[in-house]
């Protein structure tokens, strides 16, 4: 039979044990889920993104008959408001913005059933389009942004590594 001072602190230590293994445990859910957002608002509107990169891209090219289908618009089945002259006159050669290449992509909101998509050219006013989730074409918004207020944590973030 051992003593009574033997078996002293060996409670605490299990105890100090247990409350590391939850600390560990809490501080690595909480980086877990971090992650998760961040990935999340990062990548939650990728396919329209990807969609407006994709008619720069072909403006770049000089692809204006595919740009323009990616506005559910054809040459035979031109648009009812928005017929290829038009098109041409806001996205050719002569038009505001003619090079593509300066273009980039500002803000994008999710707003109803669709995403505004910023497009910023260095001279002017950004472009506001609008892609529809549904159909993934594309148009111009009616607003420079989404109504409602927003949080701009993708223009603080860049703005931390990029001085403009």
């Amino acid at each position: 039979m051992g003593s009574y001072l033997e078996a002293y602190g060996a409670g605490e230590t299990h105890h100090a044990h247990v409350v590391r293994r939850w600390t560990i445990g809490i501080v690595i859910g909480l980086v877990v889920l971090l992650v998760l957002a961040i990935l999340y608002a990062t990548f939650k509107n990728y396919h329209e993104e990807s969609i407006v990169n994709a008619f720069l891209g072909r403006l770049r090219n000089g692809e204006y008959q595919d740009a323009y289908r990616m506005w559910g618009c054809t040459e035979e089945t031109p648009c009812r408001e928005y017929s290829y002259t038009k098109f041409k006159d806001d996205w050719g050669p002569q038009s505001e913005h003619p090079s593509a290449q300066a273009a980039k992509l500002g803000i994008v909101q999710t707003c109803g059933n669709g995403v505004l998509v910023q497009v910023i050219y260095p001279s002017g006013d950004p472009v506001p389009l609008f892609v529809r989730e549904d159909t993934g074409t594309i148009g111009f918004a009616p607003w420079p942004e989404c109504p409602g207020r927003h949080f701009h944590l993708r223009n603080w973030w860049d703005s931390l590594w990029h001085s403009s």
